[in-house]
């Protein structure tokens, strides 16, 4: 029996593929923290304390990156087993109107954003510069968010 071309499949293949990628990764960086640990021990033989031998920095390194292209593995592959179908955003020939009608809300006029920027900047430079400066950019964030927040409640753009 010939293998179906539709797309689901190919996206299914896709996304096996991808983890497989993820989790040979995992295995590559693993494999390579191992061999990094044993030669920082066998370079280091004449140290008489054995901690002193391994190269901690890159160790740890390599073995928290092994972590981070697990975690992706892990991740990609449960979402392919818990999305149950395939999303019109994996579908070459879709259209963007076959995606998720409305996930939220943009307003470019927008000056909040700016003013909430500046606030985390100041509080940054008081922390830096002077202590006096942070509750003044304290005071700013709590106004930008309340603005932010309550912009579509009054004005031309109120609901």
């Amino acid at each position: 029996m010939p293998r179906s071309s539709t797309p689901h499949r190919e996206r299914s293949s896709n996304v096996r593929a991808n983890t497989g990628l993820w989790w040979l990764l995992a295995g590559f960086f693993l494999l390579m923290t191992i061999v990094y640990t044993a030669w920082s021990i066998i370079a280091h033989a004449d140290n008489a304390a054995w901690n002193n031998r391994i190269e901690w920095v890159g160790s740890v390194a390599l073995l928290f990156t092994t972590f981070m292209a697990a975690l992706i593995a892990f991740y990609i592959g449960r979402v392919h087993r818990a999305q149950r179908g395939e999303l019109p955003e994996d579908i070459l020939t879709a259209d963007i109107d076959d995606g998720d009608p409305e996930l939220g809300e943009f307003s470019p006029w927008s000056w909040w954003p700016i003013v909430l920027a500046f606030s985390a900047g100041l509080g940054i430079l008081g922390l830096a510069v002077g202590v006096w400066l942070f509750p003044i950019g304290l005071g700013v964030f709590v106004v930008a968010i309340v603005g932010w927040v309550y912009e579509y409640y009054r004005g031309h753009f109120a609901r």
